[in-house]
């Protein structure tokens, strides 16, 4: 923690909803205590000149698979935990969920632990758990491994109504073909997060998920059932219900800037669309190839894929998502960085996202251009 006073001029203040021009940001031992216009902080302590980069709150992600080189599947531990979690720092992100992709009870298990351990153990940026699986749809499982996928249990329900009550934020991506509506009830009256993805449910069995509880749709237009003019099926619920919001990766592959477009200017609130990296292993370093449980994933071309063509998560980091959505969606870019920083920290219940007075939170500074981040 930075101590002292600190005033940040000379650039752009993102305060995680609004975006202040000549203004300054004022902290004091790591606590914001004004955002202000510059004229009206006076010099005291240390000033930092922005040179005209934008200072932000850090980028919050909620579903981080990997990075460093290394992926949250093959060592689910503290030390795991740290390299990812330092990587998407180095990236600008103050807060992220690893995500575990469908895989063994064991595994499943031992995530858990890790991220508790993490947790207890104060390493930054680890701020909860998202399960990726493994009560998903085998006709929609996209890189999931198919063995692994299956329906939940009674056991399964209880070890996940468990763990909600020992890591600080739980959420847990299920289809309705592995789970019911009364799992769904006693998952959501134990506080945890359910997002519906990798399933071909239709429109009306997403509005009845959705009044259950469900608050999230896992990376729209992805490893779902598409709309369509007679069923609008997964995609036509996440942006026609307001009390969903979705997460969805703009790195221009996984969906086209027009489709995003359409999407964004059709969401019905109070539920929002905000941005995810799905990011693997590579994130962060110049690796050109890694392991999915025993399958090779090839990175090429800002693309990663199976050996079959699939995508398999994304090259991708929420700068570069932030960009992406300005000048290819066409977002003002204070909406851009709302669906990177502030909006999934409310959609997750994170203290993170924000810039007010008395927020403790981790910055990231942006270049002009929106080429470059680095933390703060």
């Amino acid at each position: 923690m930075t101590e002292g006073t600190i005033i940040y001029r000379g650039g752009r203040i993102f305060d995680g909803v609004l975006l202040h021009d000549d203004h300054a940001l004022c902290c004091e031992n790591g606590v914001v205590t004004a955002v202000a216009p510059e004229d009206q902080l006076k010099a005291s302590g240390k000033e930092v000149d922005l040179a005209g980069a934008i200072l932000a709150p850090g980028y919050v992600d909620l579903q981080v698979n990997g990075g460093d080189g290394v992926m949250f599947n093959d060592d689910p531990s503290v030390a795991t935990l740290t390299r990812i979690a330092r990587a998407h720092r180095r990236l600008g992100t103050a807060a992220i969920l690893p995500t575990l992709i469908t895989d063994t009870p064991e595994h499943t298990r031992a995530a858990v632990d890790a991220v508790r351990d993490a947790c207890e153990a104060g390493i930054d940026g680890v701020a909860g758990l998202h399960l990726e699986g493994p009560h998903l749809s085998e006709a929609k499982k996209g890189a999931h491994d198919s063995s692994l996928i299956r329906p939940m249990t009674d056991a399964d329900l209880e070890f996940l109504i468990g763990s909600a009550g020992v890591v600080p934020r739980l959420k847990v991506t299920i289809a309705p073909e592995s789970v019911s509506l009364k799992q769904v009830r006693a998952l959501v009256q134990a506080g945890i997060l359910l997002s519906l993805g990798h399933t071909d449910a239709d429109f009306a069995t997403c509005r009845d998920y959705a009044a259950a509880g469900v608050r999230c749709v896992t990376h729209l237009f992805n490893a779902m059932r598409q709309l369509g003019s007679r069923e609008p099926g997964v995609v036509g619920a996440a942006l026609d219900l307001g009390g969903l919001s979705t997460g969805i990766i703009a790195d221009g592959l996984h969906v086209h800037p027009a489709t995003m477009r359409a999407a964004l200017a059709a969401k019905r609130g109070p539920g929002n669309i905000f941005l995810v990296t799905d990011a693997m292993a590579p994130a962060g370093t110049d690796l050109d190839a890694f392991e999915l449980n025993g399958r090779k994933i090839t990175r090429s071309n800002g693309r990663l894929t199976l050996a079959d063509g699939t995508l398999a998560g994304a090259d991708l980091d929420l700068t570069r998502a932030v960009k992406l959505a300005v000048e290819q969606i066409g977002l003002p870019l204070d909406r851009a960085l709302q669906a990177a920083t502030s909006i999934p920290a409310e959609v997750a219940g994170l203290e993170f996202g924000r810039l007010s007075p008395g927020a403790r939170t981790a910055f990231v500074e942006i270049s002009p251009s929106l080429d470059r981040a680095r933390p703060r």
